[in-house]
């Protein structure tokens, strides 16, 4: 990602929480949102990269706060971290999530790994909206609220149901709160990327890359690869002024994909 002009900055003096920020998506858009102005809390569970990061970012823009999204009492604690430091929050990205271990079908789903996700993925969220709401309320801030959801969240699939559902969830959250905290002047929406390589799916290269080369031959944009850096820059401009009338929205980044791959197709 290029530098930014100090004319062209974006975030300028905008108090930013990343949760998940320590690599992937939340690591792109953090390094984004500090180019463009911002202060980021990155909230994570994986303290080496995520202290790497933010000293890589710059103590002046960026800590590391740790935080398992799974556990409502360490989202207050960041959320009270970041006002009581910076005095305010502006915008909330929930990003945190995990994947599903196993196909996770219908017949032969797992209620155990389905917890685990669902904590994660869609209480969470549902946490990191509600805590970050109450702090700029409290604040009378007009502030903004992003969520990660997927194109599963729009489909059905042949497997993962546990990461489908979680997915359509957090869309429901965001279509809801937006509803619910418009009166407040605070914006909600949520992105939803394609398959998208981070640092989960680097462990298993020849995975990730039939997978991506699957996900490309789906999609009707060609000769363009879906990156993390393109993800943050949706993010930013869900975060920024530029969207300033958007609410309630759920920004796909998926090259105009046509439809899931089938399970069989992914192993």
């Amino acid at each position: 990602m290029a530098e930014v002009s100090q004319h062209t900055l974006k975030l300028h003096q905008k108090v930013s929480i990343i949760t998940g920020g320590a690599s992937g998506i939340g690591e792109a858009t953090a390094r984004l949102f500090a180019k463009h102005g911002a202060v980021v809390v990155i909230a994570d569970i994986q303290d080496e990269q995520g202290q790497q990061v933010a000293d890589s970012i710059g103590s002046e823009r960026c800590t590391y706060f740790r935080c398992d999204v799974a556990d409502e009492q360490q989202v207050i604690a960041v959320v009270n971290f970041t006002v009581n430091s910076y005095g305010r929050l502006d915008i909330m990205f929930s990003n945190a999530g995990i994947l599903s271990t196993s196909k996770q079908t219908v017949l032969d789903l797992d209620l155990t790994q389905f917890d685990r996700l669902y904590a994660v993925n869609a209480r969470g969220t549902a946490a990191c909206v509600k805590h970050a709401a109450r702090a700029m309320v409290e604040k009378r801030v007009r502030g903004n609220i992003i969520c990660t959801a997927s194109v599963a969240a729009s489909r059905g699939g042949s497997s993962r149901t546990d990461y489908v559902m979680a997915k359509h969830a957090v869309v429901g959250l965001v279509r809801s709160a937006s509803k619910q905290l418009g009166v407040h002047g605070i914006r909600v929406n949520c992105v939803s990327p394609s398959a998208v390589v981070t640092s989960l799916s680097k462990r298993s290269p020849e995975a990730a890359k039939k997978t991506m080369e699957l996900y490309e031959s789906l999609s009707s944009l060609k000769g363009i690869e879906l990156t993390v850096d393109r993800v943050a820059e949706a993010v930013l401009f869900l975060a920024s002024e530029s969207s300033s009338y958007i609410t309630g929205h759920d920004l796909a980044v998926d090259g105009g994909l046509t439809k899931l791959p089938d399970a069989d197709d992914l192993n």
